[in-house]
């Protein structure tokens, strides 16, 4: 009997260890010589990818440098050739049979488990006790082998699905200037991407002020913030670096103002460089404010059981302590871990801040955006840097429909005084110390209010600008803008599979557009109005 009793233990370890044990981090690329005939060099790294004509490298000291293919040696090239036609086919494979085969693994796992558990009983209750020693070394070790033999994807897609109800808490401190609602795939976070618990844009440093100013954003209906409710690991998480997501968010916090890549497009550390005020954002190109580093700020507001925010691959992001309240464990190089069956990461006040790779599958375009995701909208051109200025004042006016931003140049006080009207004209007034310099007038987005949503709601009757017909397609398809003035602002179509690749562009309105019928599977289709990009999703059967 005690020798039963250890082999069960055995079983149950085996089950239990193989089950909960994981490995989530990357292999490590192995570092190889390359050949630079045309700089007549040589460079020691680890080869990343190759997109657009250039090869990426990461060296020895984890920074990336990039070369056109032409200027590597003909067996460099051949091995870059050959190594990314391995990729694209095992994207092509995860493509076409990924959901598949990650119901099939969980299913199989609880059904080996079932079967061994059901030979267990009968060796119990039937089989003699001399003989059952026997029997339970042939069961462990046929538990240890079946068991083991699942690959880390079978693992992977044992990780629990978000709850919409789970994340739907995480954003209700902050309701009604936030609207939450989803379907079978996606959560939505409706928002001005204006926050009302702090201040704006005070604290931005005398290099770091590149005179853009707060404008509520209308990120609602098709243009709010999706996050994956099912959200799948990703083999070869894509860094967030200087190079990838260098435009767009990357995460939405649970304030509904969204968060980008700490990295500007030249490679550097925005809050290290004072670019940012002082909870940690600052306003683009769009005047459309936004963080760039975790806003563990909100904690204040919400309890440290709930995420500050969710990044764009589905995975929440949790401050200095666990979910449970625990001290925060050791973090992989995602900036995150597995707890309790769920991945998250971690917000901290020293880089990456946040997250250091997107843990989860998700596609970037050609402009390094992750996509899907809401668009701001501009009503100005946008103006370069005021060397000098230090901001000391955000503050909304009166009637709530425009701000007052002053700011220190010189020694002398400098204010910008903008409203805008029900109409969507938008005022600015530029003062130098108590004088009024100049006034400009745009015309602009009407504002928006925020939908009070009650639960499921479904994207059917949300409006946009442009509609896709049939869909799903066989292939051949139609693209509708029936609105003239739209239509005339039309500067691009562009296609994307899930992988980030351009499939398709114009710079025209098609009357239709046919692809191969052998492309089966989901495309995004990205359409640029002046500066404002609208996406659908395209599915071809």
């Amino acid at each position: 009997m005690k020798n039963t009793v250890s082999l069960l233990s055995l079983l149950f370890m085996s089950l239990s260890t193989t089950l909960m044990a994981h490995d989530l981090r990357n292999s490590e690329f192995q570092p190889r010589r390359w050949e630079l005939t045309q700089e007549r060099k040589n460079l020691e790294g680890s080869f990343l990818f190759f997109k657009d004509g250039n090869v990426y490298i990461q060296t020895a000291n984890h920074s990336v440098v990039d070369y056109p293919i032409s200027s590597f040696s003909k067996e460099d090239q051949q091995w870059i050739d050959k190594k990314n036609a391995e990729i694209n086919q095992l994207n092509q494979q995860s493509h076409h049979s990924g959901s598949k085969s990650n119901s099939h693994s969980y299913t199989s796992s609880f059904i080996l488990i079932s079967l061994l558990l059901l030979v267990l009983s009968y060796i119990m209750i039937f089989v003699e006790q001399k003989k059952m020693r026997y029997s339970l070394s042939f069961l462990v070790l046929g538990a240890c082998i079946g068991l083991f033999s699942f690959t880390n994807k079978s693992f992977k897609s044992l990780l629990m699905p978000s709850s919409p109800a789970t994340l739907d808490s995480a954003f209700a401190p902050f309701k009604p200037n936030v609207s939450t609602f989803w379907d079978a795939n996606y959560f939505y976070v409706e928002s001005k991407g204006i926050p009302t618990t702090h201040t704006m844009m005070v604290g931005i440093s005398n290099h770091g002020w590149q005179r853009q100013v707060p404008i509520p954003q209308c990120y609602i209906k098709t243009n709010s913030w999706p996050i994956p409710l099912n959200p799948v690991m990703a083999n070869n998480p894509i860094p967030v670096d200087s190079i990838h997501f260098t435009r767009g968010a990357i995460a939405i916090a649970v304030n509904g103002v969204p968060i980008f890549n700490v990295h500007t497009n030249t490679g550097v550390d925005s809050y290290l460089d004072g670019q940012l005020d002082n909870f940690g954002g600052h306003c683009g190109r769009a005047d459309d404010y936004h963080y760039h580093i975790a806003p563990l700020h909100l904690y204040q507001y919400t309890g440290t059981n709930l995420p500050v925010a969710y990044g764009l691959d589905g995975y929440a992001v949790y401050g200095s302590v666990e979910p449970d309240g625990s001290a925060m464990r050791s973090l992989d190089a995602n900036h995150g871990h597995l707890y309790n069956g769920t991945y998250h990461y971690h917000g901290t006040t020293t880089a990456p801040y946040m997250i250091a790779r997107m843990a989860g599958q998700v596609t970037e375009d050609n402009t390094h955006q992750l996509i899907p995701q809401a668009a701001a909208k501009g009503v100005r051109p946008a103006l370069t840097p005021l060397n000098g200025a230090l901001i000391t004042a955000c503050t909304p006016n009166a009637n709530q429909n425009g701000y007052n931003v002053t700011y220190t140049r010189n020694g002398v006080t400098d204010s910008v005084v903008y409203s805008w009207s029900q109409s969507g004209v938008y005022t600015f007034k530029f003062y130098t110390g108590a004088n009024l310099d100049s006034t400009k007038n745009y015309n602009g987005f009407i504002q928006c209010t925020i939908p009070i949503n009650t639960g499921v709601n479904e994207l059917e009757n949300a409006q946009n600008d442009f509609s896709v017909y049939p869909n799903p397609t066989l292939g051949k398809f139609k693209i509708d803008i029936q609105n003239e003035a739209v239509k005339n602002k039309l500067k691009q179509i562009s296609i994307f599979d899930l992988n980030g690749k351009l499939i398709y562009k114009t710079t025209r309105y098609p009357s239709e557009i046919e692809l191969d019928k052998s492309m089966k599977g989901i495309y995004f289709i990205q359409i640029q109005f002046d500066q404002q990009y609208q996406i659908q999703k395209l599915i071809i059967e």
